[in-house]
């Protein structure tokens, strides 16, 4: 028997499925990024994008058509992060358009709903690039297109528009040199098929596991019976994940448990490959992480206080405080003149935060190079801004959309997102601003000026890959220019001056050197005077930039 329609129930759990199984396929996502850089990568950005839209879908009350759509709609917008999770949120925008005025959804209006999708994410794109996550949505419409024209059955139709996207997907690496090199399929299109897999695993009713989803959401766990306070140990359940660096062995697992039983009680420890899942009862969740970091990355952490007797009145508590401080906030912002322009940057660590609060930026959002904010952090940053024209320096290439999609969400301020790809042309941007110019003549100003910073990054390979013709091994140094990878050694020193040979040129007047936080100040100087001897006639700068992950930050000027 042919099923024709899908209503509002089936909508909502096709929905909470795909993200549900695309948050199980993340770090599976995440492996097939061409750059082996340890920053938010694809599957990451692309559920957590979901993951907004999921919290608001779950927690509708009485959810018909339009109000599952206006959700899926909202909180991908605003929780977009990274140039896939905005490209994913634009998808969902449009399809949820095209079905909101229905109380049941057959074939013609899911073909419609894909081309609108479709539509809409191209549009999103100023340069669309085929080979990514828009060839596959392209592909999933023109196959739902000629599908609505032979079938009307959506146990015929769904299945082939997952077998074609399939098929797409395959081809990815024939568009683009860089994933053939790389040996990999575009990570953002093999996102959204596992959203669509997730969709159609709820479809054909089959149990989907939704705990990440509530875990995302905040929903508190139930615990059996009425435990006195005085009757719990241990008052805290923390679990997190931890992303090993090294073999955890046997001798490791036997430990750590040891460890954790000194501790607290309740001892959940299994490892799975790279992958150890970690559950214990504590009164210092703080000890348990602290050691489980000599192990490696931490991932997932929850902690819950399972002292909950006055739970609810201190909810309401924290509730009248937090809405007396947003009054608060809101009337001194009232007291403060408005100026004619403000600047809101993306900053990678706190030197380089100071740096751009000296350069008079009024908002800083931190998170730029390992979590990359979302459309919802720049709507933040922007109403806390008491400006007419506020600048927006995303200072990452992959935050540029999510800038652009809070100016479009912006009414009551001109939003100008000045398209920085790294903190030193945020910088630059920043110093060239001319407060005696008008808006119009700074743009053309700052744009210009940010075409002749040159930029450097210097970090480690956390994976092995081929790419830009270099075999790169994970744990090798790598010096990343602004077009791709440059060098490649054992050496942060040996690879940062062969990073530096390709970026100066007879017309480089200054090199500006920001150390991370894993670089000492006084090896960051001793450098610096390695790389003067190298380049006599141009000025070497050194600044504490204080970023994670990247040994040093450098531009060429």
């Amino acid at each position: 028997m042919s099923v024709k329609t899908i209503n509002t129930e089936m909508l909502r759990k096709m929905f909470l499925a795909g993200a549900a199984n695309l948050e199980a396929k993340k770090e599976f996502i995440n492996e097939l990024n061409v750059f082996p850089v340890p920053d938010g990568d694809t599957g990451t950005n692309m559920t957590l994008t979901i993951m907004s839209a999921a919290k608001e879908v779950q927690e509708l009350d009485h959810p018909d058509m339009m109000s599952v759509a206006k959700a899926v709609s909202s909180g991908s917008l605003r929780g977009a992060r990274g140039n896939s999770g905005v490209i994913l949120s634009q998808l969902l925008r449009g399809f949820t358009k095209e079905i909101r005025e229905y109380d049941e959804i057959d074939v013609s209006t899911l073909a419609k709903a894909c081309d609108r999708a479709t539509a809409t994410a191209y549009k999103a794109v100023m340069k669309p690039k085929e080979g990514t996550i828009l060839t596959v949505a392209k592909g999933i419409s023109q196959k739902a297109a000629e599908l609505a024209e032979t079938t009307e059955d959506l146990e015929i139709f769904i299945p082939e528009v997952i077998k074609h996207a399939e098929e797409v997907l395959a081809q990815t690496p024939e568009m683009l040199p860089v994933l053939k090199e790389a040996g990999v399929v575009d990570s953002g299109g093999q996102g959204l098929l596992e959203v669509i897999r997730g969709a159609y695993d709820a479809f054909l009713g089959k149990e989907v596991d939704y705990s990440a989803i509530k875990a995302s959401s905040g929903t508190k766990m139930v615990k059996p019976g009425q435990q006195a306070e005085a009757d719990i140990k241990f008052g805290y359940c923390t679990e997190f994940i931890i992303m090993t660096e090294k073999e955890f062995t046997d001798k490791d697992e036997s430990e750590f448990k040891g460890y954790l039983e000194s501790i607290g009680d309740s001892i959940v420890c299994v490892a799975d490959d790279d992958i150890v899942k970690i559950h214990v009862h504590t009164n210092d969740p703080g000890l348990a992480i602290q050691k489980a970091l000599t192990y490696g990355q931490l991932s997932r952490m929850k902690i819950d206080n399972m002292r909950e007797e006055h739970q609810e009145k201190l909810i309401r508590d924290a509730e009248k405080v937090a809405a007396q401080q947003a009054a608060e906030s809101a009337q001194k912002k009232k007291k403060q003149p408005r100026k004619p322009v403000g600047f809101i940057a993306v900053s990678i660590g706190e030197g380089m935060n100071e740096i751009f609060r000296e350069l008079g930026v009024d908002y800083i959002i931190e998170g730029g190079q390992t979590m990359n904010p979302s459309t919802d952090d720049m709507l933040t940053a922007i109403d806390e801004v008491n400006a007419d024209h506020i600048f927006i320096l995303p200072n990452n290439k992959n935050i540029i959309l999510a800038a652009n999609q809070a100016q479009t969400l912006t009414k009551d301020k001109d939003i100008i997102v000045i398209p920085t790809k790294t903190v030193p042309q945020g910088i630059t941007a920043v110093i060239s601003y001319m407060p005696e110019a008008d808006v119009d003549a700074n743009i053309e100003t700052m744009q210009e000026a940010i075409k002749n910073v040159k930029t450097g990054q210097v970090t480690y390979a956390v994976r092995d890959t081929h790419i830009d013709d270099k075999e790169i091994h994970e744990g090798d140094i790598m010096g990343i220019g602004d077009q791709g990878i440059l060098a490649v050694g054992q050496s942060v020193e040996d690879t940062t001056k062969e990073l530096l040979a390709h970026l100066v040129d007879e017309d480089s007047e200054l090199i500006s050197l920001y150390f991370g936080q894993d670089v000492q100040e006084a090896d960051a100087q001793e450098f610096a005077g390695d790389v003067e001897a190298l380049y006599p006639d141009v000025d070497v700068d050194v600044h504490m930039g204080g970023q994670p992950i990247y040994y040093y930050v450098l531009s060429v000027e």
